[in-house]
């Protein structure tokens, strides 16, 4: 079992009506809120004006148009000069994870005079931000309880993983009845999302019984709440059990005390969505079963005993099968879930074809260490996981 040193600072707010709560929980951050959202999608479900209501005594500056895959231009750009310019006290992301990923690349960057690319990309450390809330409309990244953002800059077909403390969420406001008009594509491409969260810190090489349990459960949980929440929208309580796993899957507390994996499929899923600007929980459903079987045929001794648990404990395969057969199963378990909640399950499918697979795994190991991976990856592999995702 591996040392560590863990904190979450983040308060949840969770449960029907908890975005009531709002004037309390940030009157101690100050009076000048900046307002961040994307598209038009807070305002035809009545929650801007909502927000706006109980922000009724605050200064507000709003941002909006944040794009799936935040951008660091305009968005990330235009917020720290809004901040700067309003003297903004604290930055309000109202949306789902791509919304607050761009907020607390804002507040840190608020906090700095030089080019706020360098945060980002750990040039710089961060020493300073401005807090940090959301209300949360969509159930998928774990954003709410955790220090990490991906911001994607176009011109140079990035897409980085920030991370630093000064960036947890003071509060996160957790309503699953925000939920409910979430589309089927997304509140599948969200499950896809947290699921593979919590693969990446399962998937790796010193674990706990503990951690272990947690993330098999969870596993379970999200595949039955997915399938509950696409078969009735407004089923509370699968809503809501989705919300929570969504929330504890990022945020490291099911990794506690395990070496840490490389979180390879991030690292491939990242090029992809910086390239092409797909979906990213799709894509992350794509690649996964083909990175399972591409690392199981590069170090069966390491993988195939993991397959096994996984198979047995989360898909109930047979354990008296032959091991091999088992970790087979396991991986067409996770490819045949994926497409029954209505996934895409080919690369192609999302507009990517062969042309740029090389380019694009270059880009995954120059900026992704995965040389020391649970299961180490070289470019060639990046492309054939691709080639065969195709």
């Amino acid at each position: 079992m591996q040392n560590f040193d863990y904190m979450t600072p983040t308060r949840l707010i969770f449960g029907k009506g908890a975005v009531d709560k709002l004037s309390e929980a940030i009157r101690p951050y100050g009076k000048r809120v900046l307002l961040a959202y994307g598209g038009g999608s807070i305002k035809k479900s009545g929650l801007y004006d909502k927000v706006k209501m109980l922000l009724a005594d605050f200064e507000i500056a709003e941002l909006s148009g944040i794009q799936p895959n935040p951008k660091y231009d305009p968005s990330v750009l235009e917020g720290v000069r809004l901040c700067k310019e309003k003297k903004i006290d604290i930055v309000l992301a109202v949306g789902g994870g791509s919304v607050l990923d761009c907020s607390k690349a804002i507040a840190a960057g608020a906090k700095y005079d030089g080019d706020v690319w360098d945060l980002i990309t750990g040039v710089k450390p961060t020493q300073d931000a401005l807090p940090v809330a959301d209300i949360l409309t969509l159930a998928a990244t774990g954003s709410e309880y955790d220090g990490f953002a991906v911001i994607s800059r176009t011109d140079t077909n990035d897409k980085i993983g920030y991370f630093s403390p000064k960036v947890y969420p003071v509060f996160s406001i957790l309503d699953p009845e925000l939920t409910f008009s979430v589309s089927k594509k997304q509140t599948a491409a969200g499950c896809a999302d947290a699921m593979n969260h919590v693969m990446e810190q399962y998937f790796t090489g010193d674990t706990t019984l503990l951690n272990d349990g947690i993330c098999e459960s969870m596993l379970r949980s999200l595949m039955a709440n997915a399938r509950a929440c696409l078969a009735n929208p407004e089923d509370y309580r699968a809503r809501a059990e989705m919300m929570l796993a969504c929330t504890y899957g990022c945020n490291g507390i099911l990794a506690l005390g395990n070496t840490y994996s490389g979180w390879p499929c991030h690292g491939m899923e990242h090029a992809l969505s910086a390239y092409y600007d797909i979906t990213h929980g799709e894509g992350l459903a794509i690649i996964t079963p083909h990175w399972m079987r591409h690392v199981m045929e590069k170090a069966p001794d390491a993988v195939v005993p993991r397959l096994v648990k996984y198979g047995v404990n989360v898909f109930g395969i047979d354990a008296t099968l032959p091991l091999r057969e088992i970790a087979e199963k396991a991986i067409r378990a996770t490819h045949d879930f994926f497409a029954s909640i209505g996934i895409p399950m080919t690369l192609r499918e999302v507009g990517i074809d062969e042309s740029r697979i090389a380019e694009m795994a270059r880009h995954v190991v120059e900026g992704w260490d995965l040389k020391d991976a649970w299961v180490p990856l070289s470019a060639a592999d990046v492309a054939a996981i691709f080639h065969a995702s195709l």
